[in-house]
C-alpha cells in the first residue's frame, strides 16, 4: 500500500480528513473547467476565427444604367475557398509547398466574375484541408478555422474557412467546392446553409480540380433568401418557373446512421408542409435495396460479408466507388507534381494522398458506368417533383486535436450519406434545423440532376416554417433516440393521454390528431381522440372517430362501446342498439 493511501487509512474516521480531500478535489475540478474555459476564449477570439488566409476587397463591377435592373447581390459580401484563381494572387490549393511551386494567376475563375458582376465585394481567400483531401477542415500550416457554434470542435472540411466566415457573420455568403461532402458537411458542423450544385452546371474554370468526376463549386449562407439569390446568379436561372407540386420521400435506411432521432427530424419536416401548400404527404423508403436494385454494376463491389444485408450492401459499396473513383482523378491531376516536389503534408492527408498515387487502378470504366446508372437511378426515383430527405451527417464533429480522428466506421458513414448527390450528380442543400444535445443538427433536400431551381426555391418556400416547428419541438420534451420504441406519432399519443388525465380535453384532441396526421392507421389514436371529444360534448365527432378506429380494428373494444356513449347522446337509439348488437369481446 503507498504510502498516502496508508494514511487516509489510519485517519478515515477523521472528519477533518475527509473535508480537506473534498476541498482538493473540488479545487482540481475549478482549475480545470478554468483552463476549459480559457482555452475556449483564447479560440473564439483568434482573428477573424481562422478562417481566412488572406483578406483584400474587390469591388463588383459597376451597376449598369436604367433601364437595367440592380445587380441581384449588390451590397452582399463574399469569401471564395483558396481553390480558385483570382487575377494577380497565386491560388494555394491549401499547402504552401503548392503556393510556393505556383505562378500568380493570370485570369479570374469564372465563377467568381459571375458573382462580382452580379454586385457582390470579395473580400478574401479562406482556409480548407490540404489539396482538398479531408473532411475534417483541420489545417496544420494555416490553422484549423474555429467553429462559431462549437469552438473545440472540427469545422469540418474541405471548404472548412468558408463555412465559418459565413457562420461567425464575417461574410453574406463563401464559395467552396464539393466532391465528397466538402461543402455539406462543414455546412452541417457549422450549423448554416450548403449547396451542392448538379454536377457540371457550375463552371469549373480557373478552380483547381480535385476529381472532375465528382467536383461541384457550391456555396454557403446564413440565410435562405441569400443561398437562393446566389444559387441563381451561379446558374444563371431564371426568375419564375411554374410552381410545382412536390414529393418529400425519406430514406429510412439512411436515418438509421444518424445520431440525432429520426422522429424529430421527420415530425418537424412533416409539420412544416402541413401548413403549406402544394405539397404531397412525406413517403418512406428503404434508399438502399432502392438502388441494389437499379444500379446493376454494383453488385462487383459488395462486401463479402453475409451479414450485410441488400440495400446496405449497395450503400457501402455506391461510398467505396465514389472514394476511388476520387483517388484515380486525383492521381491523374497531381501525380506529377506530387513526386516531383514531394510536399510537407500532415500525416492524415499523406495517407490519403500515398494511397491514392499508389494504387493501380483496374476497374476504371466500371467506375464510370456506375456513375451513369446511379444518376438514371435517381432521375427514375425522384422524376420531376420529388425530393429525397436524407441526414447530411451520421456523426458529431470529433474534438480539435483528438489523438483519434473519425474512426473508420465514422467516415464510412459519412461517405455513404455524402455519395447519394456525389455519385449521381445530383444537387443538395443542407437545412439547419437547430441543436440535438449541444450539437447543430442538419438534414439534406436532395432532388434530381438540373432541378436546382426547384430544389433552392423549395428550401426558400419552406424554411419559415421549418423554423417554427424547430421552435416548438425544442420546447416538447426529448424525442427518444433512434433505437428506442417510441416514434413521433406514440410520443403525441403519450402527450395527449397526459392531457386528458389532467382534464385539458381540448389539448388532448390537438395531440391525437397530429398523431393521427403522422400514423393514420392506427385504432387507438382514433378511439383516444373519441374520449376526448365525449367529455367536450363533441358527440358526432366522437362517433365518427369510433367508426374509424373499428374499421382499423374490429376487436377495439373501446371504439365499440365509445360509439354506443357517442349514438345514444345524439339521441340515434337506434344505431346505439345495433352497435350495441355487434359488441364482439376480447
Amino acid at each position: 500500500m503507498t504510502k498516502p493511501l496508508g494514511l487516509i487509512k489510519a485517519h478515515a474516521s477523521n472528519p477533518k480528513l475527509w473535508v480537506v480531500i473534498g476541498v482538493t478535489v473540488a479545487g482540481i475540478a475549478v482549475l480545470a473547467e478554468t483552463r476549459r474555459r480559457r482555452r475556449k476564449a483564447v479560440l473564439m477570439n483568434r482573428e477573424d476565427f481562422g478562417a481566412f488566409v488572406e483578406r483584400f476587397e474587390i469591388l463588383p463591377f459597376p451597376q449598369p444604367p436604367p433601364p437595367a435592373a440592380k445587380q441581384s447581390l449588390y451590397g452582399l459580401t463574399f469569401a471564395i475557398e483558396d481553390i480558385f484563381d483570382l487575377k494577380d494572387y497565386v491560388t494555394g490549393f491549401g499547402n504552401p509547398d503548392w503556393r510556393r511551386t505556383h505562378d500568380v494567376a493570370e485570369k479570374m475563375a469564372v465563377v467568381v466574375t459571375a458573382l462580382l458582376k452580379n454586385g457582390a465585394t470579395c473580400v478574401g481567400k479562406t482556409v480548407m484541408d490540404e489539396l482538398a483531401m479531408g473532411i475534417t477542415g483541420e489545417n496544420m500550416h494555416y490553422g484549423t478555422p474555429i467553429n462559431p457554434q462549437m469552438s473545440l470542435f472540427v469545422p469540418g472540411g474541405s471548404s472548412s474557412g468558408s463555412a465559418v466566415a459565413v457562420a461567425a457573420e464575417l461574410v453574406d455568403f463563401a464559395l467552396g467546392t464539393d466532391t465528397i461532402g466538402c461543402i455539406r458537411i462543414p455546412a452541417a458542423f457549422c450549423g448554416i446553409f450548403g449547396y451542392r450544385p448538379s454536377h457540371g452546371t457550375v463552371s469549373m474554370i480557373g478552380a483547381i480540380p480535385n476529381s472532375q468526376s465528382l467536383d461541384t463549386i457550391g456555396c454557403f449562407a446564413r440565410d435562405p433568401s441569400v443561398l437562393h439569390r446566389v444559387g441563381h446568379a451561379l446558374l444563371q436561372l431564371n426568375a419564375v418557373e411554374p410552381r410545382r407540386a412536390r414529393r418529400l420521400m425519406f430514406a429510412d435506411d439512411l436515418f438509421q446512421l444518424s445520431k440525432v432521432p429520426k422522429q424529430k427530424t421527420e415530425y418537424v419536416i412533416s409539420k412544416a408542409i402541413g401548413n403549406l401548400s402544394g405539397y404531397q404527404l412525406p413517403k418512406h423508403m428503404n434508399l438502399g435495396q432502392y438502388i441494389a436494385s437499379n444500379v446493376p454494376s454494383l453488385k462487383g463491389f459488395y462486401e463479402e460479408s453475409t451479414n450485410l444485408q441488400n440495400g446496405t450492401s449497395a450503400l457501402k459499396a455506391i461510398s467505396s466507388v465514389m472514394v476511388s473513383l476520387q483517388r484515380y482523378e486525383f492521381k491523374t491531376n497531381h501525380e506529377e507534381w506530387i513526386k516531383s516536389v514531394k510536399p510537407k503534408l500532415a500525416p492524415d492527408v499523406s495517407n490519403h494522398v500515398l494511397v491514392a498515387i499508389n494504387t493501380k487502378y483496374e476497374n476504371i470504366k466500371t467506375l464510370y458506368k456506375i456513375r451513369s446508372e446511379m444518376r438514371a437511378c435517381l432521375q427514375s426515383l425522384l422524376k420531376d417533383d420529388g425530393i429525397l430527405v436524407i441526414p447530411t451527417v451520421s456523426d458529431p464533429p470529433f474534438k480539435l486535436n483528438a489523438k483519434k480522428g473519425y474512426s473508420t466506421e465514422s467516415r464510412d458513414r459519412a461517405f455513404i450519406l455524402s455519395g447519394i448527390a456525389g455519385m449521381s450528380g445530383c444537387c443538395q442543400v443542407t437545412i439547419p434545423l437547430g441543436k440535438h444535445d449541444g450539437c447543430p443538427i442538419s438534414v439534406s433536400f436532395i432532388s434530381y440532376h438540373g432541378a436546382d431551381k426547384f430544389l433552392l426555391d423549395t428550401v426558400l418556400d419552406m424554411y419559415s416554417s421549418l423554423q417554427e416547428q424547430v421552435g416548438i419541438v425544442s420546447n416538447l420534451a426529448p424525442f427518444p433516440d433512434t433505437n428506442g420504441n417510441m416514434d413521433a406519432s406514440e410520443l403525441l399519443k403519450e402527450k395527449g393521454n397526459a392531457a386528458f388525465k389532467g382534464k385539458q380535453w381540448n389539448k388532448a384532441v390537438n395531440y391525437y390528431t397530429e398523431a393521427i396526421k403522422l400514423n393514420g392507421t392506427n385504432a387507438t389514436y382514433y378511439c383516444n381522440r373519441a374520449a376526448a371529444y365525449l367529455e367536450l360534448g363533441c358527440f358526432q365527432q366522437a362517433e365518427e372517430d369510433c367508426s374509424k378506429a373499428i374499421s382499423l380494428d374490429k376487436k377495439n373494444v373501446k371504439a365499440y362501446l365509445r360509439r354506443g356513449t357517442a349514438r345514444e347522446s345524439l339521441l340515434f337509439y337506434k344505431e346505439a342498439a345495433q352497435g350495441e348488437s355487434s359488441f364482439e369481446p376480447v
